[in-house]
């Protein structure tokens, strides 16, 4: 085959070239369609996404407007949940619904109190749409920055109402204005140790700017009337500047120093005393102020201590500073309000300071019925108006008070206020007639509304209508209204207690007649069922200072018929109580011996497997020592024998052990026995002038002479302690501590019922009750007490320090006693005594039937029951029940009943004698005693006289030839 020519080759060449491009232009085209494709796609997948976007915006905004139209449902419900009005303005400034958020917010501001970042973002916003509108709307955000600045005292809401202000200097008046505002802000809040300074600053650089445009410019000679200008100008900013570095501040030296660079002439010595003055109060506080920096919130103890100070130290701007600073973080403490009204109230006394602080205190704690109460009297104190102090008392009537006494409490405040108002000396007036009706409507109130809701009247003893009636009888001389009113009193279920009756007595004694005094006694002699006895002597005295002798004997009839009637009732309940008690004791014994027969039971069992074990060991022990001896004889004697006793667990046995071994304890008993034997050889410490008696201490107490010792090593120094312990070296729980001299013997009694180990020991004289029978730490008292109360029903966490407060009100106390058991746990009965009878009488009038701590207390008369046999000690009251009371022997009683002396050697009185040879012979008489005068004439007696007294008694002489010695002596005194 040829070769292609030139020309052939040039043309294949321009062809492949021609192919090769066409290739790549394919390519290109194709790649161009795919990135068209792909583009496509793309913008398909966009439009896509854009849709779900917009479906899902769609579903958040129908989410949001459902919460919202549920909470606006809420609100329509209960209107102060506070909590929903905060959910509903943030989801609606979410959604940008201004015209409803708005509308939100104002409904809320006229309920609560708005915190400081509600109201900064409610400011912020309304600045913003005033922005876009006219000139006129800066009003409507001005009247809401008054309205912030009210809530609480906040800088920073004041510095951007100064700066919002500073935006108005355009219009006439504008600087005056802003001028107005900053001194109102550093007045507010100027005194604020640790924010106070922006306050200041921010002021100074308004006044520094404003020197800006009065100063002349470089080169230029100013007039007489810029001259002065731009002085007054520079005196502005000195007294700033004096004024701020006069008060304590935080930073306070970084003022000074740019004080002295602004200046020309330096700091001035007026100013530089007063910021040395103001170092030395900064000091004073730095703590308190470095200490709220460190705490974590609501910081109340660091406020009280900072409280405290302030109002010890008198200053009343820094108290009131330091006051709004609390409440600020603390706004719903209603201590804190009272604190702070309480304070305005007594120390500054100026209206407008006083009266919207009580406003501020009701809108943050409106619950507390103590703020509304001082509201009222503050209003009345400052001349307020009458429709204020009604419209006033009627929101708190709607305020929602947490229990039913408060609703009382306040229309009391109230009815106290209208009856202030009434000129009684006019016999009809509008505020008489609106008083009346204020108590008629008060009964209404109480019956329905507060009865409903808490299911109690909250008036058990109907106050009220005691002071309407009281009104009624003094101012209006109406004693017909007062006795209607009594009648409705008595009905309520008061008819039972003694003191109403008294209550009502006394009016009718001061405002009425004698015919209703008696009848009202009679009643109470009828009714009265908690102390009869005291209405009783009431009547009874009455009918002695005023009465006939009719009414006398009529008083007399019906006093003791009544109280007849009650001792028999009370017997009757007392006869009730000790069968429950008998009962219960009887189930209390059944328990105890169920629990001992188990418990029998149980060692018996445990005996019966004790025995068979050791039995079968015994066995087994037996064929063994059989086995052995065989070995051992088979053995012989030359080998070793095993030894012949051997050691066990309880010590050595055998027939080879030491004579009179005794098994040694092993243990802590055994140690503690060891140690308590070598004392049983010493005399008891008792009947000793040095010692003391140590009882009622745990059993389980460990190491108890040590612990003693180091006890009472205060009283003085201690010559022995010997606590004592049972046969199996267990601590029997009492000791006696014996001292070096009788003086620490007083210091020791100090100690009783100091608790060891959470038990209270009992320390009492060492006393021989053999030689002092009647020796007694505390006497049972059986008679009634009258100048000593008994209360029952008292809380177990009743102190005696509780108790004495709660009586002080009624006398003089000379000793309170509360009762517990051996243990120290309290019983919740007390003994209270009074100076006389009459402050124990009036204590029993008014304590019965109150409330401490929840408890409803019962008081009365001091008068124990007699002390039985049952309730010695060591005796069973089932014995004492059915065994009759006897006097009985050192022996007891014999086995026989009958007397086996003659009638004739009975004597009547005087000691046994004896018959020796004819003549009676006994003790030495004493010389003018009876018993002297009967033995002189005593004759000897012959021989017929005894057989005549033989004869008579049909004696066999017998009998008494072997009766030396008359049987009288051997009977039991």
């Amino acid at each position: 085959m040829a070769a292609p020519s030139n020309a052939e080759q040039t043309q294949l060449q321009d062809m492949e070239e021609e192919q090769a491009a066409g290739m790549e232009r394919r390519e290109m085209e194709s790649d161009e369609e795919e990135d068209d494709e792909e583009q496509e796609e793309e913008e398909g997948m966009g439009e896509d996404d854009s849709d779900d976007d917009e479906d899902d915006s769609s579903e958040d905004e129908k989410e949001n407007e459902a919460e919202i139209q549920r909470l606006e449902e809420q609100l329509s419900i209960n209107a102060f949940d506070y909590n929903c009005h905060v959910d509903l303005i943030k989801l609606l400034r979410q959604e940008g619904e201004l015209i409803r958020l708005r509308k939100a917010r104002q409904k809320m501001s006229e309920l609560f109190p708005l915190t400081e970042e509600i109201w900064l973002d409610w400011l912020k916003d309304e600045i913003r749409l005033t922005e876009t509108e006219e000139e006129s709307n800066r009003e409507t955000v001005y009247e809401l920055f008054e309205r912030a600045t009210k809530d609480y005292i906040c800088p920073d809401i004041w510095l951007e109402y100064a700066q919002y202000s500073i935006g108005g200097m355009g219009s006439p008046g504008g600087i005056d204005k802003v001028r107005s505002i900053f001194e109102r802000a550093v007045t507010a809040v100027g005194l604020h140790m640790n924010k106070g300074q922006t306050v200041w600053e921010a002021y100074r650089e308004f006044e520094n700017a404003i020197l800006s445009t009065v100063q002349p410019p470089p080169g230029r000679i100013s007039s007489h009337e810029e001259q002065e200008l731009l002085n007054t100008q520079l005196e502005r900013i000195h007294t700033l500047f004096r004024r701020q570095l006069a008060v304590p501040l935080m930073d306070m030296e970084a003022t000074y120093a740019e004080y002295g660079e602004w200046s020309e002439h330096g700091v001035p010595e007026t100013a530089m005393n007063l910021y040395k003055k103001a170092m030395q109060q900064m000091d004073k506080r730095r703590s308190f102020e470095e200490s709220l920096l460190v705490a974590e919130p609501p910081k109340m103890a660091e406020y009280q201590a900072y409280i405290d100070f302030e109002l010890k130290d008198g200053d009343p701007a820094r108290v009131q500073i330091t006051f709004e600073r609390t409440l600020a973080e603390n706004c719903l403490v209603p201590d804190i309000w009272a604190k702070y009204t309480l304070y305005l109230d007594r120390q500054l006394k100026i209206k407008d300071l006083v009266l919207p602080i009580h406003e501020r205190a009701v809108r943050n704690c409106p619950w507390t019925m103590g703020l509304w109460k001082s509201y009222l009297l503050a209003l009345e104190r400052h001349g307020a108006e009458h429709q204020i102090v009604s419209d006033v008392f009627e929101k708190a009537l709607t305020a929602g008070f947490i229990q039913a006494t408060d609703y009382v409490e306040i229309w009391q405040a109230y009815l106290d206020y209208l009856r202030r108002r009434v000129d009684f000396s006019k016999e009809s007036s509008k505020e008489l007639e609106e008083l009346r009706g204020a108590f008629s409507r008060s009964l209404d109130y109480i019956k329905q509304d507060v009865e409903e809701r808490f299911g109690e009247s909250g008036d058990p003893s109907c106050i009220i209508m005691q002071i309407w009636a009281r009104i009624e009888a003094l101012h209006c001389k109406n004693m017909q209204k007062a006795r209607e009113l009594w009648d409705s009193i008595m009905t309520k279920g008061n008819a039972k207690y003694a003191n109403m009756w008294l209550e009502y007595y006394n009016l009718e004694r001061s405002y009425g007649d004698p015919a209703h005094c008696r009848k009202a006694l009679h009643r109470a002699v009828q009714c009265t069922t908690d102390y009869p006895e005291h209405v009783c002597e009431v009547l009874l005295t009455f009918e002695r200072v005023e009465g006939s002798l009719e009414g006398w004997d009529v008083a007399v009839q019906k006093t003791e018929t009544r109280l007849t009637r009650i001792n028999e009732q009370r017997a009757k309940a007392a006869e009730k109580e000790a069968n429950s008690a008998r009962q219960e004791d009887d189930k209390v014994d059944q328990r105890r011996k169920s629990k001992s027969d188990k418990k029998s039971q149980k060692k018996d069992q445990t005996r019966t497997r004790f025995g068979e074990k050791r039995k079968a060991e015994n066995n087994d022990y037996q064929g063994k020592w059989n086995e052995d001896s065989a070995s051992k004889r088979h053995k012989g004697n030359g080998e070793q024998s095993r030894e012949e006793y051997m050691e066990t667990e309880t010590g050595l046995s055998g027939r080879n052990a030491p004579p009179g071994y005794k098994p040694a304890k092993k243990g802590r008993q055994g140690a503690m026995a060891a140690a308590q034997k070598p004392n049983d050889d010493k005399p008891e410490l008792r009947n000793d002038n040095s010692s003391v008696f140590i009882s009622n201490m745990a059993y389980t107490l460990e190491e108890p002479e040590s612990k003693l010792r180091t006890l009472f090593e205060t009283c003085g120094p201690i010559k022995e302690v010997r606590p004592v312990f049972g046969t199996k070296g267990n601590f029997k729980g009492y000791c006696y501590v014996q001292f070096e001299s009788p003086v620490s013997v007083p210091e020791a009694l100090k100690l009783d019922r100091r608790e060891v180990e959470g038990r209270p020991m009992f320390v009492s004289p060492c006393v021989d009750k053999n030689k002092n029978p009647d020796f007694k730490v505390f006497k049972y008292n059986t008679t009634m007490e009258r100048h000593k109360i008994f209360i029952s029903g008292l809380p177990f966490s009743c102190t005696k320090d509780q108790l004495g407060e709660l009586c002080k009100g009624h006398g003089t106390i000379r000793e309170v006693r509360l009762v517990t058991y051996r243990s120290g746990k309290p019983k919740g009965l007390a003994y209270v005594e009074f100076a006389d009878e009459t402050e124990a009488s009036q204590a029993v009038l008014k304590l019965d039937g109150t409330e401490v701590e929840g408890n409803k207390i019962s008081v009365a008369i001091s008068n124990p029951p007699r002390r039985s046999m049952a309730d010695l000690p060591g005796s069973s009251r089932l014995m004492a029940d059915i065994m009759p009371r006897q006097a009985f022997g050192a022996r007891g009683r014999g086995r026989t009943q009958l007397s086996l002396l003659p009638r004739s050697l009975h004597r009547q009185s005087g000691p046994a004698s004896k018959v020796e040879n004819g003549s009676a012979a006994g003790p030495e008489p004493g010389p003018g005693s009876a018993s002297a005068n009967a033995a002189a004439e005593t004759k000897p007696l012959s021989n017929s006289d005894f057989a005549r007294m033989l004869l008579n008694n049909s004696v066999p002489l017998a009998a008494t030839a072997r009766r030396p010695e008359s049987p009288q002596s051997h009977l039991p005194s």
